[in-house]
């Protein structure tokens, strides 16, 4: 029998109700039963939707008109909300933003892992959920003529021009707003994203949160940037707190945004921040949580699932720049970091120093090659932390923790699908999946941070 097509088309409007959450965002109904996600719809609306995109088993549309509305709706306060692809949660208030993503988390371990019954706690949340980011990175482009800069529009490279963004703190919007100026007003040819001509492509940056220090990096074409001594003394002029100024190079035609080649222009080779009590270098590349207040909380939620009784050896997987594996290191007899960035690991072992840790190790290197020999080499870990990028662990790693049994593994994630798919494997691998706690780092989007603790039920 041939298969039936489906009823929509890219274009129709249709009208249906909205059931579910998906893990971007985007409301979830069904149209003939026909699976539709819908862009700026909530759980328990009735919408009229435009239909963008159509596959076999599902469909994609935008909301065009609310007719019967969540409770959970609200009015975004940034202007450009809509236009932006940057907040895709400011249309919800924020207590309803936290219970739908509870909501995509407790629905990921039952639809994925197939363990309903794993205990989800309540989302913690912040009390001022705005101007919370300690990095940026802001595309480049043109329009009209005039050099812009601000975020894509909604699945376009379109540059939404921006003055101001409500997830920004001040001296990163006067560093943006710095170098967007002085570019125009020197004539630097701003980047054509579709083209992919032009110089200046990104400007990128970071501050630190607590102690103020900004570094600016110019993401360029060729490291021959016109006036480029002119546009870092403008820089200089204009940023309150600025100590790095970094040059970097891509000439990728893809949407990466920081090349392989940097090079400092001015001032200091990394800034400072302080989390959890202790002083971290962050350098150009580092990975460095984006919500500081909110990632010291999760750092404590990662601590006490951890157990740590000061006799524990631990391997933090994915150590980034050490930040967990040093918090860690203070309750622990020791730490072993993983991390396959040679300059994280420079920046972790720098790190280490920088706060006089002497109990804590840092190797580069991929963790399931680099577990596997120190397994070999007579390490035995009681606690294993993994905190690896939106993919997910690697299947290799994920066997060697079966097979290392340790006490404990604390599953830090940014997305709750692929902690959901490991938790599995883990969980046939002899693992109890003992309760999952979300944190939100990112309020206004639909990411979620969890911290999920597993417990090895065949411990030797």
């Amino acid at each position: 029998m041939k298969p039936s097509s489906p009823p929509v088309e890219p274009g129709d409007l249709v009208e249906l109700d909205i059931t579910g959450i998906a893990h971007d965002g985007a409301g979830v109904g069904r149209y003939e039963g026909f699976t539709l996600f819908v862009s700026g719809a909530l759980p328990e609306e009735r919408v009229r939707a435009r239909v963008v995109e159509v596959a076999k088993t599902f469909g994609r549309a935008e909301v065009a008109k609310v007719l019967a509305p969540s409770s959970l709706r609200a009015a975004p306060p940034c202007p450009v909300a809509g236009a932006c692809g940057g907040c895709t949660l400011q249309h919800v208030a924020y207590e309803g933003q936290l219970a739908l993503k509870r909501r995509i988390v407790a629905d990921a371990f039952a639809r994925i892992a197939r363990l309903p019954d794993v205990p989800v706690r309540p989302v913690l949340g912040m009390d001022d959920p705005w101007r919370y980011r300690n990095k940026v990175q802001v595309p480049v482009g043109e329009e009209d003529g005039r050099l812009v800069a601000g975020f894509f529009a909604k699945g376009t490279h379109a540059v939404v021009d921006l003055n101001g963004c409500l997830l920004q703190p001040g001296p990163m919007e006067a560093a943006v707003r710095a170098v967007k100026e002085a570019a125009a007003e020197l004539g630097i040819p701003p980047y054509d994203h579709v083209r992919h001509e032009g110089v200046l492509r990104h400007v990128v940056v970071r501050v630190g949160f607590r102690t103020g220090e900004v570094m600016v990096i110019l993401v360029v074409t060729t490291p021959a940037v016109p006036h480029l001594d002119e546009l870092v003394a403008a820089v200089r002029a204009r940023v309150p707190g600025v100590r790095s100024i970094v040059l970097n190079v891509n000439r990728a035609k893809s949407s990466v945004v920081l090349g392989d080649q940097t090079r400092l222009l001015w001032g200091r080779e990394v800034i400072h921040d302080e989390l959890g009590g202790l002083r971290f270098a962050i350098s150009p590349r580092s990975f460095y949580q984006v919500n500081p207040p909110q990632t010291e909380l999760l750092y404590e939620q990662v601590r006490r699932y951890a157990a740590l009784t000061g006799t524990e050896t631990v391997v933090d997987a994915y150590c980034g720049v050490g930040t967990i594996a040093l918090v860690l290191a203070r309750h622990a007899k020791e730490v072993y970091g993983v991390e396959v960035v040679p300059e994280a690991v420079r920046d972790a072992r720098r790190n280490a120093a920088l706060n006089g840790i002497a109990n804590a190790r840092f190797e580069v290197g991929r963790a399931e090659d680099v577990l596997p020999r120190w397994r070999a080499e007579g390490l035995r870990p009681d606690v294993v932390v993994v905190d690896p990028p939106r993919k997910g662990c690697a299947r290799p790693l994920l066997d060697t923790l079966v097979r290392l049994k340790p006490a404990r593994v604390v599953y830090v994630s940014c997305n709750p699908a692929t902690l959901a798919r490991d938790c599995r494997i883990l969980a046939d691998g002899g693992f109890r999946v003992v309760e999952v706690q979300p944190v939100d780092l990112f309020p206004h989007t639909a990411h979620v941070e969890c911290v999920a603790l597993l417990e090895n039920e065949n411990v030797l």
